[in-house]
């Protein structure tokens, strides 16, 4: 009976169809070919290796979704942590502020931010000094922060031109200070995708010229943010619509990363727009998710694989 063995059959090749198809499309989507990678590498790295890195499949979060009161209206965007203070800096694109943070989550002070566009990533620096990179008048902006300022005015600061006229909201989010290089590095969202390089040389804050820097592949679909581990010299690159945390090393190749999805790293939901990533001396990495979102992980016994 040839049409009743055709037509078990071809539903079966259908659904068959279809699961390959999906797969394809999360492949794609998800980039879980790119994970699969970077598993493999992280279950083959020596454990004196692990040991010798930041190492993200240890963290868990330990605090998480905690809404920073007060911002419910806008969006928090960048991330830093000042050593000096042991507090954390964040700011917020709708009305432009600069908000600092207590490591648990709770508002310290708000100050205005004059003259700024959409400010997407904030940098504590050396001697005191913090960088804020406006995305879509692409300016970065340094300064100190005097502790009784009332409001800042980007006027009032050196101003550096970051080019890629054409890049529009697809510019730089990502900030990051290399003590080791004396420089920042700077994240460009996408459009294309892309790391660089800024020298502070000079005393007086002088910039030298944008470097882009090499790195192996990624894996993501933008960059959000990014922090330097000033133990390891290693770099954070968080990615929102990857839902993912990823260490490079100083070559910058791919180490470790941490899901941001529910269910995995101690998460009880995946984090949503995942905006701004800092760690502090001891190793915890904090994160800060549209629109007030604060998460806090920390790092729990080696593991050892």
């Amino acid at each position: 009976m040839p049409y009743l063995r055709y037509s078990l059959i071809r539903p079966r090749n259908w659904l068959l169809g279809c699961a390959l198809l999906t797969a394809g499309v999360l492949v794609q989507t998800q980039h879980w070919d790119d994970r699969a990678q970077l598993w493999w590498q992280e279950r083959s790295t020596p454990l004196v290796n692990r040991l010798a890195s930041i190492w993200l499949p240890g963290y868990r979060a330990v605090v998480q979704a905690k809404a920073l009161a007060g911002l419910e209206d806008d969006e928090t965007s960048g991330l830093t942590y000042n050593p000096r203070t042991g507090t954390l800096f964040t700011v917020t694109g709708k009305h432009p502020l600069l908000v600092e943070l207590s490591r648990d989550g709770e508002i310290l002070r708000r100050i205005p931010l004059k003259g700024f566009a959409n400010p997407e990533g904030v940098e504590m620096m050396d001697n005191g000094r913090m960088a804020i990179v406006d995305e879509r008048s692409r300016l970065l902006t340094t300064f100190t922060l005097d502790a009784n300022a009332p409001e800042l005015n980007a006027a009032d600061f050196p101003g550096f031109d970051l080019g890629f006229a054409d890049a529009g909201n697809k510019g730089f989010e990502g900030l990051g200070w290399d003590s080791r290089s004396h420089s920042l590095l700077l994240g460009k969202e996408r459009g294309p995708l892309g790391l660089f390089r800024l020298p502070f040389p000079g005393e007086d804050g002088a910039a030298g010229t944008l470097q882009p820097l090499m790195a192996g592949n990624l894996g993501l679909r933008d960059i959000s943010s990014l922090s330097v581990d000033e133990r390891t010299g290693h770099l954070l690159l968080l990615s929102d619509e990857s839902r993912l945390l990823l260490e490079l090393d100083r070559s910058g190749q791919p180490v470790s990363f941490l899901s941001l999805a529910g269910g995995l790293n101690g998460l009880d939901s995946s984090i949503e727009q995942a905006e701004g990533v800092a760690m502090d001396e001891s190793g915890d990495i904090y994160i800060v998710a549209e629109p007030n979102l604060f998460y806090r992980f920390r790092k729990s016994l080696p593991d050892a694989g």
